[in-house]
């Protein structure tokens, strides 16, 4: 290779990738310029106009949103395919697909099956590329290009010739964090692209040690989805769940880069509408509040509600004597239960044969025969009646989730009775807290089980199904409009559906996307979900979750040595085999991209010491700075933190810091760290526990008092090692304490 070859090919891309970046800026002015005469034009006075206008607007909104998330390394790939009857071939790769106005492809999408072999082609299956090329940028100017040869003979003598670069995975393995997730979609590794793009039915597992890319393949296995099997999944929508909003915070800029704008994200404790739990919980009634045997306590404590009649209750209306009876009570108790229907829909049967037998009374007080119209009149003045409305009310309430679960876990006389045979003494004096108490991760799922056993308000569940009756006409119609909309706009078969541009403009207006809508329905289920860190969801979240998705379509990542919460998995199969029986399927990652071997062989002999099975990946880079331990005095965490992250930033200039401490001493301590440092630096560096560290990474990491860690938790082992796991070049270790076997 000439002196000047690489500034050759640097050249060449340049002129390749400016020419797509036009294209880009083409396509985006024609889309914003539509949008504009658009919003100008005047609308037909009609609801064919306006449906139509609306879903104009949409289309051009969603094409416009998708065009300027793919600004940033809009090209990031070539193929030279091997010659075929002395002809080459040159595919570029990048994060949408894009062709000129004749329609000849200038770039790939890298989820199309056209793609696939940029990511799976090696040198013993090339899969018909004989070169592949990294494409390195920087805004919208090329840096640099990495070649890999997989089939020298399908070059020509000049391409062999041509052939530059330093390697681009490991150039992104080692550059600084910037506090929010990169994608990997220019360096997916071939295992990793062959999970991206595994079928989307049943559940999969992805099992993987630190630093193996879990998460990040899953968002990107979200992206691909969306794209390949858009018409099923992409009405429904997918949700992702993470474990804490720092993460959702870390990643929420990965899948709209990748050109996909409509997922929900949450946390487990953001997936009841209207609640945002985050409260604190002790680890032994985390362990009881996620153990199935709740189903049964709930189930219980809402028959409960349900009440007997002990004596005869008297009743006047109007002078006439009524009288409810026991036996009345017990008999319309039971044929609402025969329903199977939730409590406040069984509710109306209930309701309904207490008043016809009242009715019957009533009539017989007055001495008439009623027709139906005058039985009806005598209904009405029973549901006027104060004391009818009371008594019939204190037999069987109409309930709400949050009422009713708030009620229950601050009455010890309620839990015991709804949790008598079936939870330990114990445990139910474990439950029991005061009024007024915050809702915890753990109340999610226990909320969510009690809006099944309840249903919705009776009222509100009329008016919703005439709505929806309403609606059934009105979207029929937009999906006519929209199919039109696509054909006169050149648009089948393209980002968005028929169906998804009649949902965004149907009832709702043109700004509702699908996360929007599902965010705020508990009822709503998905095409697909993703569920972070796996290891640590309890068997009434898996509950949860598989009425999210019925058709259990699920991307799940974790690692089993890294579960923290007294209610998270100890096996795949135990969790899953209740969810999704013979309907899972385990994929390992076998290789750690995160953390160098310095730094994971220490962590890893931690918890083999004590007793932990781990089977960890193969690090990717030795590394070239080993742990440092720094024993400190008691007290003097701070001070020994601020000097080893001047440090860091000495070595790592620019950089992105974390101190990790243990369980409820992030707060204190980070106050004085952050005192004690530079405004410039103090503002990279993020103090945070080892709750809050999960999924994260930084360039250096500071770990305070792993022995309080440990002592933190039922498995504060395996919380130590997810605080060790974090760094992706430098680990330093503060301790008054003596360091757990294996660490030191």
């Amino acid at each position: 290779m000439g002196a000047g070859e690489p500034e050759r090919q640097i050249a060449l891309e340049q002129a390749v990738v400016g020419g797509l970046y036009a294209r880009l800026d083409e396509l985006r002015e024609r889309a914003a310029d539509s949008l504009e005469r658009l919003r100008r034009a005047p609308v037909v006075p009609t609801p064919a106009g306006r449906a139509e206008r609306d879903a104009f607007d949409a289309l051009y909104t969603e094409r416009l949103t998708t065009l300027r998330a793919v600004e940033e390394r809009l090209c990031f790939g070539r193929m030279d395919m091997a010659a075929v009857d002395g002809v080459s071939e040159r595919r570029y790769v990048g994060r949408l697909g894009m062709s000129d106005d004749d329609q000849l492809q200038l770039l790939i999408d890298w989820r199309a099956p056209a793609a696939a072999a940029f990511y799976q082609a090696t040198a013993a299956a090339p899969n018909g590329v004989a070169r592949r090329r990294q494409i390195a940028t920087r805004g919208r100017s090329v840096t640099g290009v990495d070649d890999e040869i997989l089939d020298d003979s399908g070059l020509d003598d000049d391409t062999r010739q041509s052939v530059t670069g330093e390697g681009a995975l490991m150039s992104a393995l080692t550059a600084r964090r910037t506090g929010q997730m990169r994608d990997i979609v220019a360096t997916l590794q071939a295992e990793q692209d062959a999970i991206v793009r595994a079928p989307m039915s049943g559940v999969l597992v992805v099992q993987g040690g630190p630093g193996t890319g879990k998460t990040v393949v899953a968002l990107h296995r979200a992206a691909y989805l969306l794209y390949t099997y858009r018409e099923r999944i992409a009405r429904s929508g997918v949700l992702v769940v993470g474990p804490s909003p720092v993460f959702l915070r870390y990643i929420e800029q990965v899948l709209p880069s990748l050109g996909e704008t409509g997922v929900l994200l949450s946390t487990p404790g953001q997936l009841f509408p209207g609640v945002d739990a985050s409260g604190p919980e002790r680890p032994e009634v985390v362990a009881v509040k996620g153990d199935l045997r709740m189903a049964r306590v709930l189930r219980n404590a809402v028959r409960d509600r349900q009440l007997a009649l002990d004596a005869p209750v008297k009743l006047s209306l109007d002078g006439d004597g009524l009288t409810l009876s026991p036996r009345l009570v017990a008999d319309a108790r039971g044929r609402a239960r025969q329903t199977g229907r939730p409590h406040n829909e069984a509710r109306t049967t209930f309701v309904r044969h207490v008043l016809d037998d009242l009715t019957r009374q009533l009539a017989r007080a007055r001495r008439i025969d009623p027709d139906e119209e005058t039985r009806l009149e005598l209904q009405a003045e029973l549901r006027e009646s104060v004391d009818v409305r009371r008594e019939i009310n204190l037999r069987w309430m109409p309930l709400s989730a949050t009422g009713f679960l708030a009620t229950l876990l601050s009455s010890p006389t309620r839990l015991r009775a709804a949790a008598a045979g079936v939870l330990k003494p114990a445990e139910i004096d474990a439950l029991v807290r005061p009024p007024g108490s915050p809702w915890t991760l753990a109340d999610v799922p226990l909320l969510d089980e009690v809006a099944e056993l309840i249903g919705a308000d009776v009222t509100s569940s009329v008016r919703d199904a005439r709505a929806a009756a309403a609606a059934a006409a009105e979207r029929q119609e937009a999906l006519e409009h929209a199919r039109r909309v696509l054909e006169s706009a050149g648009e089948a078969g393209s980002m968005i559906s028929a169906e998804q541009l009649a949902d965004r403009f149907a009832g709702s207006g043109p700004t509702m996307t699908v996360a929007e809508r599902a965010r705020d329905d508990r009822t709503w289920t998905f095409g697909h979900v993703v569920l972070d860190e796996a290891q640590e969801a309890s068997p009434m979240l898996w509950r949860l979750l598989a009425r999210r998705v019925p058709s259990r379509s699920m991307t799940v990542v974790g690692d089993l040595a890294q579960t923290g919460s007294a209610a998270g998995a100890s096996s795949w199969e135990e969790m899953l085999d209740g969810v999704a029986r013979d309907r899972w399927e385990l994929r390992e990652l076998s290789v750690n991209y995160r953390t160098p071997g310095l730094i994971i062989r220490p962590a890893t002999e931690m918890l083999r010491a004590a007793g932990v099975p781990v089977r960890p990946a193969r690090a990717a880079r030795e590394g070239e700075w080993a742990p440092v331990l720094v024993a400190v005095p008691d007290a003097g965490y701070a001070q020994a933190a601020a000097h080893a992250l001047r440090d860091d930033d000495a070595l790592l200039p620019g950089g992105r810091f974390a101190v990790v401490t243990p369980r409820g001493l992030d707060g204190s301590l980070g106050a004085e760290v952050l005192a004690q440092l530079a405004p410039e630096l103090a503002e990279r560096v993020s103090v945070l526990d080892v709750d809050a560290a999960k999924g994260l990474e930084y360039d250096t990491v500071v770990v305070v008092e792993p022995a309080a860690i440990v002592e933190g938790s039922a498995r504060g082992v395996n919380d130590l090692y997810v605080a060790l796991t974090r760094p992706t070049q430098r680990l330093t270790v503060l301790h008054a304490r003596p360091l757990p076997p294996g660490l030191a």
